[in-house]
């Protein structure tokens, strides 16, 4: 074999043993895309929208705001069966009708009831929904109203739309009755002698004039 001979082929085989031990010619492209496959984005790992947290039976009425209307309260309308409003609330409600006269007025209480007051109490009559009675100081009646305002405080919150009417039992206490344009429902702010307001109830007329409730 000629000398040119043995060096072509000492070329060749130098050139074969480079080719065998270089990596890949993407090996430095494909690592690191793999790398970024495999890490989570923490923005991409959020969920696109507000999670509303669990709810177990029977939470709802913690949960829910307070949220008597001229139409009723919350999803359920004045004049819908008492079965409707235990639905929608969905804690407990305590009370039933009495049993020798099914259709005589009674009230649902919330569970557990407030140590002073009775907080929100749902007037049912005739086996339906007619009025809620507030005595909870947090609570706001629709247009704006609420426990210790002054009843100068109460006009100003419905301009024209009051009737007053005195107190069966306390002289100089007032019955303020606020009626809508459009709805059967009356909302009623019950005063002291002093003008402020003690409580507040909303419903159909008669029974939102009740003045003893149901006894």
């Amino acid at each position: 074999m000629s000398s040119r001979t043995l060096d072509a082929c000492l070329l060749t085989l130098a050139l074969s043993l480079a080719a065998c031990t270089r990596p890949p010619a993407d090996a430095t492209d494909v690592a690191p895309h793999a790398a970024a496959d495999d890490a989570v984005d923490p923005a991409l790992d959020a969920p696109a929208e507000d999670v509303p947290p669990a709810t177990a039976p029977g939470a709802a009425a913690a949960l829910a705001p307070l949220a008597a209307d001229f139409s009723g309260f919350g999803p359920v309308p004045f004049g819908a069966d008492a079965e409707a409003l235990r639905l929608a609330w969905g804690g407990p409600l305590q009370g039933d009708p009495d049993a020798q006269d099914p259709a005589a007025c009674h009230y649902l209480f919330p569970q557990p009831r407030p140590e002073h007051g009775y907080g929100t109490a749902f007037m049912v009559e005739g086996g339906r929904f007619v009025r809620v009675d507030v005595d909870d100081a947090s609570a706001v009646a629709p247009g704006g109203g609420r426990i210790g305002m002054p009843a100068s405080g109460i006009a100003g919150l419905y301009p024209g739309r009051i009737e007053e009417r005195p107190h069966k039992y306390v002289d100089g206490a007032k019955y303020l009755r606020v009626i809508r344009d459009g709805s059967e429902a009356v909302l009623l702010f019950e005063t002291d002698a002093a003008g402020q307001v003690q409580e507040w109830r909303i419903g159909l007329p008669p029974q939102v004039d009740y003045v003893e409730g149901c006894s």
